[in-house]
């Protein structure tokens, strides 16, 4: 059977660094891999590619951000859009997920909390942020039992504001329960909560806290509910790509393929819902603290996984007042994870920042 001509390598919404080519300030050169007719005279982006069986291969040079890589042999074509993502540094950031207790409490109770970081939580994440330069992102629930957000004042919406370059937050659910509760979710469900958290969030803390990048509760949700996030501003999502027995269940709308994909890599943009997809490279609050230095470390290991680390836990865990959920260990794991990061030099960024977390 004659192959087809297609380009194998790189993959179609690759964000391609250092790793993946040689890097000068102005361009990247980058090895271009596919298969066509064998024999047959291919070109990517102009380039005479050398064939070789029903294989071919070259370097090609992008010098833009956003590159379309075009293959093509006779009448047939195949085209390709990869991203650079120049002069890329390694780089973390620490996102917190499933939050509305510490918001319960100060809404309920504000006569208590002179600053925002008179509650105990606040007060350690700042403290984080001040000893490592943490960049601290929350994904907030608008309601639970006894408290949604309309019942949040806006005493402390200058204090967010001055704190907006190192604490962020943005939408995650309309609340906990039901379980997987955007699994069916529709275009017009997802753009209403959406809509009901954020404009909670710039009514009490301001625009200047409200991330364009977020995590959708269980990240799980079909194609149409991406795209009505994509159309409220949201440029990027993060992912557990992880594929265990053939299932993925928590990499939004994708395949188990595609998933495994994403996993292996920092960062994958999808052209149909032009966003990107950022991998989660640990659930600090499930492992063991023991276990946090080898699971990073796998991670490193890869070029492709390296560049960009993406820490996640969850409030419940830090509660006192849930037993069921509380880790005594819970702080000590987010240390762990930091000193972590810290030691080998990554620098804290919001994925927001610049392109990916990389100046540009």
């Amino acid at each position: 059977m004659t192959q087809p001509l297609r380009i194998t390598h790189p993959h179609d919404g690759d964000v391609l660094n250092r790793h993946d080519g040689v890097e000068t300030e102005t361009r990247i050169m980058v090895p271009v891999r596919g298969t066509c007719p064998t024999g047959a005279a291919v070109t990517v982006n102009g380039e005479n590619a050398h064939v070789q069986g029903n294989e071919f291969a070259c370097t090609v040079q992008l010098t833009r951000k956003r590159e379309t890589l075009t293959a093509r042999c006779g009448d047939a074509e195949d085209e390709i859009l990869v991203w650079w993502n120049k002069g890329s540094l390694k780089r973390f950031r620490f996102s917190i997920d499933d939050n509305i207790l510490w918001l319960k409490d100060l809404g309920t109770h504000p006569e208590d909390y002179a600053s925002l970081f008179d509650h105990w939580y606040l007060e350690f994440w700042r403290q984080m942020h001040e000893e490592t330069g943490t960049k601290v992102h929350i994904n907030i629930y608008y309601q639970t039992e006894g408290f949604d957000l309309t019942q949040m004042p806006e005493k402390w919406k200058e204090e967010f504001q001055a704190n907006a370059w190192w604490l962020h937050l943005s939408f995650h659910a309309l609340q906990n329960e039901p379980n997987r509760i955007y699994r069916n979710a529709t275009y017009a469900q997802m753009a209403h909560d959406y809509d009901l958290v954020c404009g909670h969030i710039r009514r009490f803390a301001g625009n200047e806290v409200i991330s364009n990048t977020t995590t959708v509760h269980w990240a799980e949700c079909p194609k149409d509910a991406v795209i009505a996030l994509r159309d409220r501003g949201i440029e990027r999502l993060i992912g557990l790509f992880w594929v265990r027995d053939g299932v993925c269940n928590t990499g939004y709308y994708f395949p188990p393929d595609q998933c495994d994909y994403c996993h292996s890599r920092d960062a994958w943009y999808d052209r149909e819902t032009g966003l990107h997809f950022v991998s989660c490279d640990a659930v600090v609050n499930g492992l063991e603290v023991e276990q946090i230095y080898p699971h990073l470390d796998e991670r490193e290991q890869s070029p492709h996984t390296c560049e960009m680390i993406e820490l996640l836990i969850h409030e419940q865990y830090f509660r006192k007042d849930l037993e069921r959920y509380y880790q005594p260990t819970i702080e000590d794991k987010v240390r762990t994870a930091l000193k972590w990061v810290t030691d080998r030099h990554y620098e804290p960024v919001f994925w927001g920042d610049g392109f990916l977390g990389t100046p540009e």
